[in-house]
């Protein structure tokens, strides 16, 4: 049987140690035909150096001079793939363990899907290997609004049924050649956060679909409630509108801003008052689109 060759793209930005037992459990994949490409984003304390030490040919190593984004690591990551050949990219978060036959089954499911575009897989909380973190995404374009489905449910089965999903989970999405050659790279405007979701929304306009795949199985290292630093909350939300102004209709923007600052803004405040940087940063990210002209793409 001939297999598809699939690239298999990690990214590292000063996170060594979630880079390396991640990289391990790829290693131990059934998949036979993948190789893994890891870009380095201008990590500080030579972590580029300590990943070719300790894997040496066993990865290709791309070390980028400064930190170029999510968006722009896994780009240049993917280029460096189709430059290989491969006939698959699978773009996987650092800070995730993989079960041996993750692959495997995204593979089979792609290739059962020819409207494919993005495929993801039940992914589990690591710290919590039972408990649901993401079971595909879903989008309310009225609200500004993304979220995990299932995220923070026990595993009982209820989540076992391969269906299409708004947008794949960006901690893992197997995505066709042929596909990301047709939709193009990552959005590099957005920096980090709604990049993926902008990306299943571009390939909804040309006609394909993303699926999620419950055969197939990691685990994400990832707080069930955590309170973020004022940076996610700007990326967040200045991403959020930036989704809203590239893929949703004017309505869609106007709901979302009122829901978020009229609405939702001053509720927080009132049930959180010392959480301040939150709301400063999220007035940050209103100014930044007060202050661009309308995006392109």
């Amino acid at each position: 049987m001939s297999w598809p060759r699939v690239a298999v793209v990690v990214l590292n930005w000063n996170g060594l140690a979630d880079t390396v037992r991640c990289l391990e459990s790829l290693f131990q994949v059934s998949y036979p035909e993948y190789y893994v490409i890891v870009v380095d984003n201008g990590s500080a304390n030579d972590e580029a150096g300590a990943l070719r030490r300790r894997f040496g040919d066993r990865i290709l190593l791309i070390a980028n001079d400064r930190n170029y984004g999510f968006t722009g690591g896994c780009n240049i990551g993917a280029a460096r793939a189709l430059e290989m050949g491969c006939d698959y990219l699978l773009l996987l978060n650092n800070d995730t363990v993989v079960a041996p036959d993750f692959l495997t089954e995204l593979v089979r499911a792609a290739q059962s899907l020819p409207d494919a575009a993005a495929l993801c897989p039940k992914a589990y909380f690591l710290d919590w290997p039972d408990v649901i973190y993401s079971a595909g995404g879903k989008v309310n374009l009225w609200l500004g609004r993304s979220r995990q489905v299932g995220r923070g449910q026990p595993d009982r089965g209820q989540f076992d049924r391969l269906r299409p999903c708004d947008y794949a989970d960006g901690c893992c999405m197997l995505i066709p050649r042929r596909v990301w050659e047709v939709v193009g790279p990552l959005d590099d405007e957005y920096f980090t956060y709604w990049e993926e979701t902008d990306w299943c929304f571009r390939a909804r306009e040309k006609g394909f679909r993303c699926y999620y795949v419950p055969a197939a199985c990691i685990w994400h290292k990832a707080a069930r409630s955590v309170d973020p630093d004022p940076r996610f909350y700007y990326f967040f939300r200045r991403n959020a509108i930036l989704f809203l102004r590239k893929r949703g209709k004017p309505y869609h923007l106007l709901t979302a801003l009122v829901y978020h600052y009229l609405v939702l803004a001053p509720w927080f405040l009132l049930r959180h008052p010392r959480r301040w940087r939150r709301a400063f940063a999220e007035a940050r990210a209103l100014l930044f689109h007060l202050r661009r002209p309308a995006p392109g793409g």
